[in-house]
């Protein structure tokens, strides 16, 4: 079965070129869904990271809550590369 399957996609270029297109293909769209998500996780890691430092501050009174609530409010900026 999968010598037949090897023999029939390298014995005919109708079927190579568009097999190799289609595996090229699927495999940068698997690495870019694994490379969007591990930037999300890390986004979100570095978003609670600032939010517990800005509770401590509340905490230890160096910051008002308005304060802190405004900050966590605030858009981050847009770089020119994202």
């Amino acid at each position: 079965m999968l010598e037949e399957l090897i023999h029939n996609l390298t014995g005919s270029e109708d079927v190579l070129v568009p097999f190799i297109i289609f595996t090229v293909g699927g495999l940068i769209a698997i690495i870019a869904i694994v490379f969007s998500a591990i930037k999300k996780t890390a986004i979100t890691k570095q978003r609670e990271q600032t939010r517990r430092e800005l509770a401590a501050y509340v905490a230890e009174g160096s910051m008002t809550p308005d304060d802190a609530e405004r900050l966590l409010k605030a858009e981050p900026r847009r770089s020119c590369g994202s």
